[in-house]
């Protein structure tokens, strides 16, 4: 009974507060994040394609608001990198095996960090930037969140542009199905 009475009061406080955060609202915290579906994009990268360029161009043309990189390998001819702490780039050349690839990406900012391998297994990773030239592919799986909308703010606690996260508004998050294939008679 007392795990019934727990359930039903989690459920309680879980639907006030979903009741009480604004649609305009950030979700900046664990207890106001919000859900959404999830529709997903595979692609592949060809030689000589830059991925930050390519990865953006993408975002633009599907107009995504909220996405994620769910998984990328690959490999690469020239790696450039913001490391951490670091102002400029730093550009690696060689060949390289995309070992991670994560981050968010919106047509309002994005935020993407790659780790990719040298020949020894030595491991490098930082900001992806632009200039990072694709050897023989890159194999990408998106992740698109359609209740959600991604905006980049500046947070005063450091003056960096920050993910906010908020409830996509109806208008901005159109029904993007496939049109029906029609078999047509000539």
């Amino acid at each position: 009974m007392s795990r019934l009475l727990l359930a039903a009061l989690l459920l309680a406080t879980t639907a006030a507060v979903a009741q009480t955060t604004p649609a305009a609202m950030p979700v900046t915290s664990a207890a106001a994040a919000v859900s959404s579906p999830l529709r997903t994009y595979a692609l592949r990268l060809r030689p000589g394609q830059d991925l930050r360029r390519e990865l953006l161009a993408f975002a633009q043309v599907h107009n995504l608001r909220a996405a994620c990189i769910l998984t990328g390998v690959g490999s690469l001819t020239t790696t450039t990198l913001r490391l951490a702490n670091q102002e400029g780039p730093t550009v690696y050349q060689g060949h390289f095996e995309i070992v991670s690839l994560v981050g968010t990406l919106s047509v309002n900012g994005s935020h993407l960090h790659l780790s990719v391998a040298d020949s020894t297994g030595r491991t490098l990773g930082g900001h992806l930037l632009d200039g990072n030239s694709i050897y023989t592919t890159a194999e990408l799986v998106i992740g698109e969140l359609p209740a959600l909308d991604f905006r980049r703010e500046t947070d005063p606690t450091f003056g960096y542009q920050e993910l906010v996260v908020r409830p996509a508004a109806s208008e901005a998050a159109p029904s993007k199905a496939p049109a029906p294939v029609r078999n047509r008679k000539k």
